[in-house]
């Protein structure tokens, strides 16, 4: 899927957050503003049938998996503000991403159109216009942070299960060739959509950070340049201890993600990364507790998490990333424990 770039392919055209959008040759009209981060907004839209497309039907065409139609014709749409190339340059690398993978537990991209606009004193700029099936439950953080003003906690059965599918997206990037890196996993980045009967689906979203997973580092300009790169493009309490502190002569590989998998793993049980109890400590440093793997665990449900959940969260938690376990070992494991505890 390209970059088009075309001021009619994207319309928006605001009036107290309504309004209509054009991506391409299909229309969607703004419900309501769902979401907001950095330069970005996300917006609930429904497709709008056209003259010339009868219900949106041609938009449909496009997918050769039906399940990515919906059924009442509302979607997530991702609009992007771009002041410069450079920001352009990272839209269009998100948009070659996410088009590459095709998985049950990473979102797709439905569309997308990229517009040059006029800024103020003449200046150019851009606005990308990113389409997504929608999933109102919210983010895993949002969740999170529901349930811990309630004190609740998922069961074990569900945090396995939120976790297994988390992995088996994860692996479909791994198992690409060349192996790319998601690079931002955390429950920010983790859609859940509850289910009656079923463990809750888990998707795993945002690959604005994903990269071919494999880097020779051989040089200290080198190390600096991935540690200043990681600095911007990963989140800080997930980001594996090697990007905050580089060798000059090492390799990069996949299993920066599996860091991020376990702090999501502890974040899943306990709303948080197992580090972020150090911004709360005068004097506490986030880079010292993660590059040391100075994990805390707070109170949890009654009864608590089984111990074989903390061991598993340590395992994925070395900060040695050659002994740090593979996704296939990861999802060897974790299947184990669903056996084990499927009813707890």
């Amino acid at each position: 899927m390209g970059c088009s770039l075309s001021g009619l392919n994207a319309l928006y055209d605001a009036v107290n957050g309504g309004g209509d959008v054009w991506i391409n040759e299909n229309r969607f009209r703004i419900l309501k503003q769902i979401g907001e981060g950095g330069f970005a907004y996300v917006y609930l839209v429904k497709e709008i049938g056209t003259e010339s497309s009868s219900s949106g039907a041609g938009f449909r065409k496009k997918f050769k998996d039906p399940s990515l139609i919906s059924d009442d014709g509302t979607y997530a749409m991702k609009k992007v503000l771009i002041q410069n190339n450079d920001q352009l340059n990272l839209v269009k690398q998100e948009v070659h991403v996410s088009s590459m993978f095709s998985h049950p537990n990473l979102l797709p991209l439905l569309d997308h159109a990229i517009i040059a606009v006029k800024a103020p004193e003449g200046n150019s700029s851009h606005e990308a216009y990113l389409l997504f099936p929608v999933h109102l439950d919210g983010t895993l953080l949002d969740n999170s942070v529901t349930m811990k003003s309630k004190k609740e906690f998922f069961s074990t059965s569900d945090v396995l299960q939120i976790f297994r599918q988390l992995c088996a997206g994860l692996k479909h990037m791994h198992s690409y060739d060349p192996a790319y890196a998601h690079n931002d996993v955390k429950p920010g980045n983790v859609l859940i959509t509850h289910r009656k009967e079923q463990p809750p689906l888990s998707i795993l979203m945002d690959f604005g950070s994903a990269r071919p997973a494999r880097k020779q580092i051989r040089s200290r300009s080198e190390a600096l340049q991935l540690q200043e790169w990681a600095a911007e493009y990963c989140s800080a309490p997930f980001r594996a201890p090697e990007l905050w502190d580089c060798p000059s002569h090492t390799d990069i590989d996949e299993r920066t993600d599996i860091w991020s998998l376990g702090c999501t793993l502890y974040a899943i049980m306990y709303g948080m990364s197992p580090f972020e109890y150090v911004l709360g400590e005068s004097g506490g440093s986030l880079q010292l507790a993660i590059i040391n793997a100075q994990v805390k665990w707070p109170a949890g449900p009654k009864p608590p998490y089984p111990e074989a959940l903390h061991q598993f969260v340590t395992w994925m938690l070395q900060p040695q990333a050659a002994v740090r376990p593979s996704i296939d070992n990861v999802i060897i494991h974790v299947d184990k424990l669903i056996s084990k505890f499927s009813s707890v």
